[in-house]
């Protein structure tokens, strides 16, 4: 028996990854200035023109390996198997809680992303509380 609520949250991280994932590829200089503010965009891009060749296409590889998450999770979306969606949810808890220790451990560290990190940890837990309410959600279904 399929679970609606792991079809809804894998829908909705699909529905981000894509958005996100496109923006990345087309429009990087745009997300660096919403996400970090005009002045740290401008270093963020590099300061010749063969680094910032380099970091646009890096910058590019990026959005299009989040663009491929958020298509596997459009297609994981529609599996049935309880077994399969309880294994998907606590690797899915698993990348989201070692994204924010090494946003914690390491990206702080860094002098022009070290404001961000707090905010970009709160997400990563947010996006693995999801998990874990869906885990709660079939443990509950299983059990009663």
């Amino acid at each position: 028996m399929a679970s609606p609520v792991f079809f809804l949250i894998c829908m909705l991280h699909s529905v981000v990854a894509l958005t996100c994932g496109a923006m990345m590829i087309f429009y990087t200089n745009e997300v660096f200035v919403f996400g970090h503010g005009s002045e740290i965009a401008s270093k963020l891009v590099g300061s010749t023109p063969h680094d910032q060749l380099l970091i646009r296409t890096s910058d590019s590889f990026s959005g299009l390996l989040l663009f491929a998450i958020g298509f596997l999770l459009l297609m994981v979306a529609f599996v049935n198997d309880r077994e399969f969606q309880v294994f998907f949810a606590k690797g899915c808890v698993l990348l989201h809680v070692a994204m924010a220790m090494w946003r914690f451990y390491f990206e702080r560290k860094l002098e022009e992303l070290g404001h961000d990190w707090l905010r970009q940890v709160f997400g990563d837990i947010v996006l693995a509380l999801s998990w874990v309410s869906f885990l709660v959600y079939s443990w509950r279904e299983k059990y009663d």
